[in-house]
């Protein structure tokens, strides 16, 4: 395990590309068990090398000292939710948006379950709505996840996120399928992509 992390760290050190790094709940996707302590002593470890740091809503508290770190040296934090099971109400949805910024996030990332036209329009709707207050950056899972991720680049998401070889989670695009997405937007806001080749356990 130290001599993959080593191996980690002399690659982050080298890549010329904005890096992001997260090391990810299991209840929110990672694959790996790892504790609070084990997650933050990676994300600390790690945290020279970033642009970006991606913490969870929930994990937020036990956290706290990855976030405040990122902060002194002026790390942006990235303040994820994501749920697999279903788009929630929109009500729900807009209690994030004090929820993050209360917690000092630049960017907040809601990632939800879109199986229907209804749960779709709720996550559009949500997006037109919290990015008048914060960077947002919304995607979809599921059987309409790629139609979200496509009509949410053209809105404006400021994180999009593509394979290379093949997609890590229901519904994401190639880096090409991207890159042809954002040529074809004429919107005012004009999304960021970012890539990155590996994270510390599990990037959605």
């Amino acid at each position: 395990m130290s001599e993959h992390l080593d191996e980690v760290q002399r690659v982050a050190a080298s890549l010329p590309a904005p890096l992001i790094i997260t090391a990810r709940d299991p209840r929110e996707g990672g694959l790996h068990q790892l504790s609070p302590r084990q997650r933050c002593d990676l994300l600390l470890r790690f945290m020279s090398f970033a642009t970006y740091v991606d913490v969870e809503l929930q994990s937020v508290r036990m956290l706290r000292s990855v976030l405040e770190h990122a902060e002194s040296i002026d790390v942006r934090r990235i303040i994820s939710v994501h749920n697999f099971d279903a788009t929630p109400k929109l009500s729900t949805l807009m209690q994030l948006i004090d929820s993050a910024k209360t917690v000092g996030a630049d960017i907040l990332k809601v990632a939800t379950r879109t199986e229907t036209v209804d749960e779709l329009a709720r996550l559009l709707e949500f997006f037109d709505r919290a990015s008048e207050h914060l960077p947002v950056s919304a995607m979809g899972i599921g059987k309409l996840a790629r139609h979200s991720r496509r009509l949410l680049a053209r809105r404006g998401s400021v994180l999009n996120y593509a394979y290379l070889r093949s997609a890590e989670v229901e519904g994401q695009m190639s880096l090409a399928a991207l890159r042809r997405t954002m040529a074809r937007s004429r919107g005012p806001r004009r999304s960021k992509l970012h890539h990155f080749a590996s994270t510390l356990a599990h990037l959605m």
